[in-house]
């Protein structure tokens, strides 16, 4: 265990995946909707645990229950006119149900704390694909973000289409949530996409420090769990989410800037 959780595949996949968290969660706080990455992460659990039935990576099958649960949320956004913490909700609760029924009772703590197995070459390329594709387009769409945010309206006669900016988010913010689920597992993944966010909003109010502290104090909180993990012979995602909340401590003796 020690000997796979400081292994350079696994530690630099985990630092990649934590940088595409800290800048999510800082869309996500502006959005309102940090906690809906603990709702999304228990969308993965029906797809977890229908994989460790029939045998095949868990992860693929919590992939299509993410990317189908996002699509169906987004639907019913658009077409019920809820807000989209509602309908995350809705969702969350026919997905709970669905995965503590499928998910066999053996495996069920591994489906919520992770399986922390070896990460090959292979996988940590896609890994690494797949958090640097979240950067570059949360990046890349930073200002109709923030401009949709805070103006609809303006955004909308600026050209920006709104229903489709949000769907991009939602997948993205499910992108991150499933990478977050190899290591701190469905009842800790959203941990990252919010305890950051909330200290660097604490330190500044500019988009681009909030969005850089953000990412840091995610890339820390992982590092640092994953080493007091190491020493202690500690699961890794409650480690990491100590650590990350320790850090949160520290930032309230910090003024804010």
């Amino acid at each position: 265990m020690n000997g796979e959780l400081l292994s350079p595949w696994f530690v630099g996949l985990a630092i990649v995946v934590a940088l595409a968290a800290g800048i999510t969660g800082a869309f996500a706080l502006m959005k309102g909707i940090t906690l809906a990455g603990d709702v999304i992460s228990h969308i993965a659990l029906p797809g977890i645990g229908l994989a460790l039935l029939l045998q095949f990576q868990p992860l693929v099958g919590g992939a299509a229950t993410l990317l189908l649960g996002t699509l169906l949320i987004a639907r019913l956004e658009a077409r019920s006119g809820l807000a989209t913490e509602t309908t995350i909700g809705v969702v969350f609760v026919a997905s709970l149900a669905l995965g503590a029924l499928l998910t066999p009772g053996k495996d069920l703590e591994e489906a919520l704390f992770g399986n922390f197995s070896a990460v090959s070459i292979t996988e940590f390329a896609a890994g690494f694909i797949a958090a640097a594709l979240v950067i570059a387009v949360l990046w890349s769409k930073r200002h109709q973000l923030i401009l949709h945010l805070f103006s609809p309206e303006l955004a909308a006669s600026l050209g920006v289409n709104g229903q489709r900016l949000n769907l991009l988010f939602l997948l993205l913010f499910s992108l991150t949530v499933l990478l977050e689920l190899t290591f701190l597992g469905a009842l800790l993944a959203s941990a990252l996409i919010m305890i950051p966010p909330a200290l660097a909003r604490r330190l500044t109010h500019r988009l681009v420090m909030f969005m850089a502290i953000s990412a840091i104090a995610s890339a820390c909180s992982m590092v640092g769990g994953i080493a007091f993990a190491a020493w202690r012979a500690l699961p890794l995602g409650p480690a990491v989410v100590a650590v990350a909340s320790l850090l949160f401590v520290c930032s309230l003796a910090v003024t804010e800037r």
